[in-house]
């Protein structure tokens, strides 16, 4: 077969690397916030400082090497295959390719803090074989490729529908623009160009069975930043032609969300990491075109996914495998499948619970956009949620190990095996989508922490770091923060550069926060202070000025809605951002399912550590049942709960590093 060579040239690029953001909306017409540049944030000590040296140290060196070694995985070496460096067949999931381009985004994200010249050589010599692998006519998928190189030709590009090329090519496209703006290399750019423009071309007379085949569609991401890097418009206009073409084939799915048109759903449903990777890139889309019939369904789905389908960790998709009636007549012989699915409404079963780590990537990626757009602050509360929930609980607090799936509570007496991994391992051979998705998203943390709109200077992450960002008409902005958030709620900002007029310095009130208190160089902020809100300071500010603010983080109480049968007269305990679980190691000679809390415990923060990681414990006393077994026994009289024990809550996300222990989230309440 031959393919078509063009030339390439990048000479249309206008928007240059310096000060480019993750997510750049500096140019998006209807989005109202953009972010700051790739380096501009550096976080200097407490949680999320340990936390990036562990992942800068160990995690993104180990992942690079898990997928060089062709002993382990096959991802960089199915390149080496295809570029005919190297001799052999096509090894590991079909996704494999994307697992390198989220690998190689984690490397980007962190040279653009450390400037690595090691990490820079590397990534350069991967690039290199990406180079030479890449077909000529912009191609770029390495199972079809190999295929080809070994005289199977069977025109299969694009035309499988679980091969998910436009996946990988969508994070090769995002890969690629953020190794643009954290290098200043073209060289990955190049090749996303190269691919994007196959794509243009593939689609140009596409049908809608054929978009049907971009499952997990990160591409849809992917073209709309690379649009905004290049500002070449056809990558919008193809990312639009996809959105819009959804379910007008035949035979459709809720498990792809393309059984009815995306302007007509209403709920959030199927397939999760599908699901919240299709509502980010329409998020994408509205901010370049307004098309406000986009936004009715994403707010409507968004909620229905926060009011009935979502987690209290912030986790999505309770379902490992089940059924959508509402996508086909309510026939037996009709019922769709689903898999890794959202369910149906207050559907949200524990220990069977999937949580997808990608899913839940997701919905922060989703909701990341929602913010951008409207700059509402209940949007960056699941961010936050998500972040120190549900996708921190992805990865061990060492840096080694991962999680594929978040359940709610595991027990070591659970009757069945499930389908796909639980647990922590080093490496998911059937499923390791979610290591590197879990290490970009960790790796770039440090750009979710602020944002900037006209005249103003949004506090989205409390944490301590320093800032030295520009606005867009080149104002400089230096700030000094320091906190030890999520542990304690003091913060405090000293002021070394800004805007020498008028300027705003809005702080994030979360929506679970209460009795804020702030001091503006000592003296109390007398305005009202609401729950739920970005708080405005405005002021001419000098270097110096301090601004503190007071969150005070509480133990509270949460329980759900009664529609949700798993979990009523039972409990969550939440700290600030942080949901807490028990683990049988810190509860003794009990079972961890037998403890009863009463409705006004006295919970204590302890500080502590868990694999030399910094974490707050929360210590009580509770109520607790004799242990009986349940042998042979489905039924059996009531057991009082009339012993006094004393237990340890840990957060969520630091659950599963002791070795195997049983854990639970929700527990049983005594009111």
């Amino acid at each position: 077969m031959k393919h078509t060579i063009f030339s390439l040239s990048l000479s249309i690029l206008l928007i240059t690397s310096t000060q480019a953001q993750l997510v750049d909306t500096r140019l998006s017409p209807y989005s109202r916030l953009y972010s700051l540049g790739l380096g501009d944030v550096n976080f200097t000590d407490g949680f999320w400082a340990e936390r990036f040296k562990i992942y800068s140290q160990t995690t993104v060196p180990e992942l690079l090497k898990t997928y060089m070694d062709k002993d382990v995985s096959h991802s960089f070496e199915n390149f080496r295959i295809a570029a005919g460096l190297a001799e052999g067949k096509h090894s590991g999931p079909v996704f494999h390719d994307g697992d390198m381009y989220k690998t190689l985004e984690s490397a980007a994200s962190m040279y653009a803090i450390s400037k690595d010249k090691n990490l820079d050589k590397l990534m350069d010599e991967i690039i290199s074989v990406i180079v030479t692998a890449q077909r000529p006519d912009g191609y770029i998928h390495t199972p079809v490729l190999i295929q080809e190189k070994a005289k199977h030709d069977n025109e299969n590009e694009i035309s499988e529908r679980l091969n998910f090329e436009s996946y990988n090519l969508g994070h090769l496209m995002t890969a690629a623009c953020v190794h643009f703006r954290a290098t200043g290399k073209k060289s990955l750019l190049e090749v996303a160009v190269k691919a994007s423009d196959f794509l243009c071309r593939y689609y140009q007379n596409t049908t809608p069975a054929q978009a049907r085949n971009a499952i997990c569609p990160s591409h849809y991401m992917g073209l709309i930043e690379m649009y905004r890097t290049t500002q070449d418009a056809k990558y919008l206009t193809l990312a639009e032609k996809l959105i819009n073409i959804r379910g007008l084939m035949e035979n459709g799915t809720d498990d792809n969300q393309d059984r009815v048109p995306f302007r007509e759903q209403t709920k959030a449903m199927g397939h999760a990491v599908r699901a919240n990777y299709l509502y980010a890139g329409v998020a994408d889309l509205f901010a370049e075109t307004g098309d406000s019939s986009l936004l009715r369904p994403l707010n409507l789905i968004w909620e229905n996914m926060t009011q009935t389908k979502m987690y209290v960790t912030g986790a999505c998709g309770a379902l490992y495998d089940g059924v959508s009636p509402d996508g086909v007549s309510y026939q037996p012989l009709e019922i769709q499948k689903t898999h890794q699915a959202y369910g149906r409404d207050f559907q949200l079963p524990n220990k069977t619970a999937h949580n997808e780590t990608c899913a839940n990537i997701g919905n922060l990626l989703w909701n990341w956009r929602m913010f951008l757009l409207t700059g509402e602050v209940k949007y960056f509360d699941i961010v936050e949620l998500t972040l120190y929930n549900s996708i921190l609980s992805g990865i061990s607090l060492d840096g080694h190990d991962f999680c594929y799936t978040n359940p709610l509570a595991v027990a070591a007496d659970f009757p069945y095996k499930l389908r796909w991994s639980g647990g922590r391992l080093p490496y998911i051979a059937l499923s390791n989508c979610c290591p590197p998705n879990t290490t970009r998203t960790l790796a770039e943390v440090q750009n979710y922490a602020y944002s900037l709109s006209e005249n103003s200077l949004w506090v989205n992450i409390y944490g301590s770091n320093t800032l030295k960002t520009k606005t867009k008409d080149g104002k400089e902005i230096e700030i000094k923060q320091t906190s030890n958030y999520p542990w304690d709620g003091i913060c405090s900002f000293e002021i070394e550069k800004m805007p020498k007029s008028e300027y705003s310095l809005r702080l994030r009130i979360p929506t679970w926060s209460s009795n804020v208190k702030i001091l503006v160089n000592n003296l109390p902020f007398t305005e009202e202070i609401i729950a739920g809100n970005y708080l405005e300071i405005k002021n001419k500010w000098k270097k110096g000025d301090k601004i503190t603010l007071e969150i005070p983080l509480t133990a509270t109480l949460l329980e759900s809605n009664p529609l949700v049968e798993e979990t009523r007269n039972q409990v969550v305990v939440k700290r600030g951002p942080i949901v807490y679980c028990l683990e049988s190691a810190d509860v003794v000679n009990q079972s961890i399912f037998g403890i009863t809390l009463p409705a006004d415990i006295q919970l204590v923060p302890v500080a502590t550590t868990i694999n030399n990681s910094q974490i707050v414990c929360l210590e009580g006393r509770a109520k607790a049942s004799a242990e009986n077994s349940w042998n042979n026994l489905l039924y059996r009289q009531l057991t009082p709960a009339d012993k006094s024990v004393s237990f340890r809550l840990i957060p969520y996300f630091a659950w599963g590093n002791r070795s195997a222990n049983e854990m639970t989230v929700w527990m049983n309440l005594s009111r």
